[in-house]
């Protein structure tokens, strides 16, 4: 069995060492450009999800590395991109996406993102606006924020609270648009 990273220990679970392990060959597979390599992307990368087990690795440490292999595939399909149509084009690309962003962080506290029913748990509107409050800031005027910040934000549930799937989704478009414009 490979040790690529430490497992948790006693009663504790960590991510499924095979799935972990078969994910990590698909994408070294896809990075050396193999033929028949399966087509792996940054995005593809972002949304890996691995199942939860007794023995498994430690989540800290596979995240770490998911983040700097996604930012290694990202910066390679950057190239590629410019290579093919240009700074002007890519850097456009990535205005239009930010501008979207922009819009819907525009949007009044607690009205940004739609929300699940009260009878449903979404995310806590209260922990997502703060994060907002950031992004505005990032966007708009500059201020310093990592993408670290951004992928490893986290949002307590809470009954009624924004739908998770779509502040998601800005989340991954917000770490996308960083990564253009490193």
């Amino acid at each position: 069995m490979s040790s690529t990273f430490s497992t948790v220990s006693g009663s504790q679970r960590g991510y499924d060492v095979q799935q972990v392990e078969a994910f990590l060959a698909e994408a070294r597979s896809a990075y050396s450009g193999e033929p028949d390599a399966p087509h792996v992307t940054a995005e593809t990368i972002r949304q890996t999800a691995f199942a939860m087990v007794k023995n498994g690795y430690i989540p800290e440490q596979v995240d770490s590395a998911l983040e700097r292999l996604e930012d290694a595939f990202a910066m390679r399909e950057r190239e590629r991109v410019l290579r093919e149509t240009g700074d002007e084009t890519w850097f456009t690309q990535a205005r239009s996406v930010a501008e979207a962003i922009v819009n819907r962080l525009d949007r009044p506290e607690k009205h940004r993102f739609d929300r699940v029913s009260f009878l449903s748990n979404g995310y806590d509107t209260g922990d997502v606006d703060r994060l907002v409050e950031k992004l505005k800031g990032y966007f708009s005027e500059g201020k310093a924020l990592s993408i670290e910040d951004v992928r490893t934000s986290v949002f307590r549930p809470k009954r009624g609270g924004y739908r998770e799937g779509q502040v998601d989704l800005v989340l991954d478009s917000v770490v996308d648009v960083m990564l253009a414009v490193r």
